[in-house]
């Protein structure tokens, strides 16, 4: 397996129109089966007016199919805690951090202008 139980993801859904969704997941993989993971953790939106993510307060469970090529998926640190994960932008490029152990940058859409 490639993906293991209590592994903590970072996913992005990629869009298809430009006027879709901007969708991200951080969460820990609680079971698997193939390359389908159910997964808790928070959802983040992108919130157009505002220019920045927006984390849900509430806990989910999320299935996803890391087959599919509408997921853009990066394995975070186990020590990466969930609860504190957030965007930032620096330099003008965006990062999702927890503000400790784990930071990453998000290149899909460049550098913010």
């Amino acid at each position: 397996m490639v993906v293991k139980i209590g592994e903590k993801l970072h996913i992005i859904t990629r869009r298809k129109f430009d006027q879709d969704l901007r969708r991200h997941f951080v969460g820990i993989v609680l079971a698997l089966e193939g390359s389908i993971v159910r997964m808790e953790g928070y959802t983040f939106v992108f919130d157009a007016h505002k220019d920045v993510y927006i984390k849900r307060p509430e806990k989910r469970i999320r299935i996803f199919d890391l087959s599919d090529s509408g997921h853009i998926v990066n394995v975070i640190p186990k020590e990466a805690e969930l609860e504190k994960v957030t965007y930032k932008i620096s330099e003008l490029r965006l990062f999702v951090t927890d503000g400790k152990s784990f930071s990453l940058e998000i290149n899909e859409f460049g550098p913010k202008r």
